[in-house]
């Protein structure tokens, strides 16, 4: 190690207000100097120190292929991108290094940086429990998309593991160690930020004109906790999905689980199996039975319920008269249901996780993969049942419990046990004030039909939010939730998935166009386009011209 990384003083105020120009390698030069491009980006090594590990700098040269991250797409909904990246800097190393309970610690990065930069920074957002630091292109994290990661439109980009390596973004053991969950629960998104800042100010001269987050999932949490503890740091966020409350939602998870294994068909040692509580059948049942009561609401039948303020079921109307078939459900199964989507609670009817709005996408492979899994044995592979126990047991409750079983976990006394992380990690607050006086915008997505966190729990939060910042008209000048019918985790389901919201939030900060909608697409309904309309407002057909084109519906307030 050469040298401590200097902190220095960026004069960001005004820089963070402007638009820049394209940033070539050799700022003096009227062209890309790959050159001195190259040889600038190996002297970053030199910025290594005591609290700062380089593992490399090197160039890249345009031309290579984004590689697939398998489990962080799962759960954060980055889709590949088939674009070959732009020539480039990498530079990847460890920040603050130290030994911690249980082993070796230290917030792991990657940061990009383009040979034609356009003056922007992203920070990147995680997944699940991190611990991974994934490819830092700045994929639109929602699975359908197809638009260009933000380093090919020449963003530098950073993504980070949080602070501690794991197995995978599924594993929890990092919270047997204080300063880790502490690094996860937000403190690492403002050291990240100001690294980022200083490579790139070391590599470019020059500081970013604007500085941007965007995350789904937990990197959707790590978005709003960007906004609501590092007010003054970000010009644009997008927080898609997001685990703002994701202590209680590990709750939640850990609730569907024992209502689903309570009602699932035993192995020979008597041990339940998940998967076969719902078979794909009853799921299908039940989806078409709610896209048949809730569909035509909005006024138009094409397979998508837009009206989702106006869509209730009873899955009572699916019960067995008699011997279960493969028409209708068991009362075992629609007690199991009631008990799923009203959301967990404690014996005495204390909510503790909000309810689950019943939409077209619980039929689909998604949901299935996160509530039920596939699993043919008493050993579940549902993502809720298997980063849910796991989560609450070394990172969420307080003290660790390392051998906790979901079927001795006491909902009783549960969110006492909580308290404690949900402190540091759950996005609540509706305190924007410093992050809206200098000028920073917030855009949030969802799917309806999300398994993991419920759009119900999202927008009691904006409602709260609203209600706290003076109404909707002034929150909608920073601020704008768009929830997204039939759309499951950061995409997927029978949904119009395939929308920007990077541009978007650019189009609001640099230009000052707030999103009146965002026109989406995707593969399950071809050749169709719709507006995602600001919550609470939804989609509704005009009443002329084709109903397949985004120009003939209008955003209106549900009756």
């Amino acid at each position: 190690m050469q040298r401590l990384l200097a902190t220095k003083a960026h004069a960001l105020g005004a820089g963070l207000l402007l638009l820049a120009a394209p940033v070539l390698a050799n700022p003096a030069s009227d062209a890309p100097d790959d050159a001195g491009f190259e040889q600038r980006c190996a002297a970053l090594a030199a910025q290594a120190g005591p609290t700062l590990v380089i593992d490399d700098a090197r160039y890249l040269a345009a031309g290579e292929l984004p590689q697939a991250s398998a489990s962080s797409a799962a759960l954060t909904g980055a889709a590949l991108s088939k674009a070959a990246m732009p020539a480039q800097c990498l530079v990847t190393g460890t920040l603050q290094p130290r030994q911690g309970v249980g082993g070796d610690y230290g917030i792991g990065f990657e940061l990009r940086m383009p040979l034609e930069w356009n003056g922007n920074f992203l920070y990147q957002g995680g997944g699940g429990l991190n611990g991974i630091v994934s490819q830092a292109i700045g994929a639109v994290p929602v699975s359908g998309s197809t638009s260009l990661p933000a380093l090919s439109r020449g963003f530098a980009v950073i993504s980070t593991d949080s602070g501690h390596q794991g197995e995978s973004n599924a594993d929890a053991s990092f919270g047997v160690d204080q300063q880790a969950r502490l690094d996860f629960g937000y403190a690492a998104i403002g050291k990240v930020h100001d690294l980022a800042l200083e490579l790139i100010d070391a590599f470019y001269a020059k500081a970013p004109s604007h500085s941007y987050f965007m995350g789904c999932s937990n990197g959707g949490r790590e978005a709003m906790m960007a906004a609501q503890r590092f007010p003054l740091n970000f010009d644009g966020i997008v927080a898609g999905n997001p685990g703002f409350r994701m202590s209680h939602a590990a709750i939640g998870e850990a609730w569907s689980t024992r209502q689903l294994s309570q009602i699932a068909p035993r192995d020979g040692d008597g041990q339940p199996i998940l998967s076969a509580a719902l078979t794909s059948k009853d799921m299908s049942l039940i989806g078409d039975k709610v896209l048949a009561q809730c569909d035509a609401a909005d006024g138009l039948e094409d397979g998508q319920i837009d009206a989702m303020k106006a869509c209730s079921f009873d899955p009572a109307t699916l019960a067995c008269p008699a011997e279960k078939h493969d028409g209708c459900l068991s009362q075992a199964q629609v007690g199991a249901l009631k008990e799923v989507f009203d959301g967990a609670h404690d014996s005495s009817g204390g909510q503790l996780y909000a309810s689950w709005p019943w939409d077209a996408g619980l039929a689909g492979d998604n949901w299935r993969s996160w509530v039920l899994g596939t699993s043919t044995t008493a050993e579940p592979d549902a993502l809720n049942a298997v980063i849910g126990t796991s989560s609450l047991a070394h990172y969420f409750i307080t003290p660790p419990q390392p051998d906790l079983k979901l079927s001795s976990l006491d909902f009783d006394t549960i969110a006492e046990q909580v308290a404690q992380t949900a402190a540091i990690n759950d996005a609540t607050s509706t305190q924007y004030a410093s992050f809206e006086h200098r000028g920073g915008k917030l855009l949030v997505f969802h799917g309806n039909s999300d398994p993991v966190f419920s759009a119900n729990d999202l927008r009691s939060y904006w409602d709260g939010l609203v209600q706290d910042n003076g109404g909707r008209d002034p929150v909608a000048e920073w601020a704008r939730l768009f929830i997204v019918p039939g759309m499951t985790h950061c995409g997927g389901g029978p949904a119009l998935d395939d929308f920007d919201p990077l541009a978007a939030i650019q189009a609001w900060v640099e230009q000052d166009q707030a999103p009146a909608h965002l026109i989406a697409q995707g593969a399950s309904f071809p050749g169709r386009s719709r507006p995602i309309c600001p919550y609470p407002e939804e989609a509704r057909f005009t009443g002329t011209g084709d109903p397949q084109d985004a120009a003939n519906f209008a955003c209106r307030l549900p009756d």
